[in-house]
């Protein structure tokens, strides 16, 4: 199911949670933000000038119900922070290229990856599911 702020309040209903003003303001900033990963501190920057009374916490629990009802996924890019991106089913497997000398992270398609699975599949009958795959090494303004 593609993730959208009509069809959220039917997942968290499914998994028992209600559609709270944190929650969409929430949602709203990942899909207004697709194209990065955001920490618990990202939102909590974005957010606390005009909704101060949104701490930290309501963040983490906020990010742990999405977590839990399948709205969006956790990433680790082995740094310190937990980072997170929605979970959209209409959005194509990505990969994340990590530089380990500045730490940028940058989302590629995975054309070639892609055709492993395919070959994977043809050569030993077997589907796969799920798969993490992060490459480190060095961006281009560090190499």
């Amino acid at each position: 199911m593609k993730i959208n702020l009509k069809n959220l309040k039917t997942i968290l209903a499914a998994n028992n949670y209600q559609l709270t003003f944190q929650r969409k303001l929430i949602l709203q900033l990942f899909l207004n933000t697709k194209e990065k990963h955001l920490s618990a501190e990202d939102i909590y920057n974005s957010i606390k000038d005009e909704h101060p009374s949104i701490g930290l916490s309501t963040i983490y629990r906020t990010l742990d119900t999405f977590l839990n009802s399948g709205i969006i996924k956790e990433l680790d890019f082995d740094t310190k922070c937990r980072c997170y991106e929605l979970k959209d089913e209409g959005v194509s497997h990505h990969y994340h290229l990590i530089c380990i000398k500045c730490n940028k992270i940058v989302e590629t398609n995975g054309k070639m990856i892609d055709r492993m699975k395919l070959c994977v599949k043809n050569k030993y009958n077997f589907k796969v599911l799920d798969h993490k795959i992060k490459i480190h090494g060095y961006c281009e303004e560090c190499s």
